[in-house]
């Protein structure tokens, strides 16, 4: 392995150390030392990668924006298979990847009041709602979806899929959930 590389896993290491830590700990009460002990370094070498906790927050944060995506537009497609197929996809992937479990809580603390404003702001600024809500009211005009307030709709749709996530963090053996089960609560 090459020194690059070398670095490369290294970063890594303290990011997803950082990111269990934030998610067990919270922010505040996670100190640049226990992260360096867990992973194992000393402290001062740590600083050679992150200068400082809020920095490492911030690429935490960066990390969750590029996420397994958000809902777009179905195009063709009806939009219950379409967020039965999206759910599908962030499950497979999070089983792949765990750490994905722990960065759907991680990025729910970071947008709360009282983090690091420039994170918060960040965290705050992909919307998932928005394109949800306008696939809901395609699903309602389709006669697929319930009639309601599709922004509340959408609002119970990702907080379903947070609420999984933050379970299966919790839970290693938990077994993700059938998605269609999700997208039931939003049918007709």
């Amino acid at each position: 392995m090459t020194r690059k590389e070398q670095k490369e896993e290294r970063r890594k290491a303290i990011l997803m150390t950082a990111l269990a830590l934030f998610v067990e700990r919270g922010y505040y009460d996670t100190k640049i030392a226990d992260i360096a002990a867990a992973v194992p370094m000393s402290t001062g070498l740590l600083f050679h990668y992150f200068a400082s906790k809020e920095e490492l927050l911030l690429e935490l944060v960066k990390m969750g924006l590029q996420g397994p995506g958000s809902v777009g537009d179905s195009g063709d497609v009806p939009p219950d298979l379409y967020l039965t197929m999206f759910l599908g996809k962030v499950f497979s992937f999070a089983e792949e990847q765990p750490w994905v479990f722990n960065m759907f809580v991680f990025m729910a603390q970071v947008r709360r009041v009282g983090m690091p404003e420039e994170a918060r702001r960040l965290a705050q600024s992909v919307d998932a709602v928005a394109p949800t809500v306008k696939l809901i009211k395609k699903g309602q005009k389709d006669g697929i979806f319930r009639k309601g307030d599709a922004d509340t709709m959408a609002r119970c749709f990702w907080a379903s899929l947070q609420g999984i996530m933050e379970e299966m963090s919790a839970d290693k053996n938990m077994k993700a959930p059938d998605p269609g089960w999700i997208v039931s609560m939003l049918k007709a």
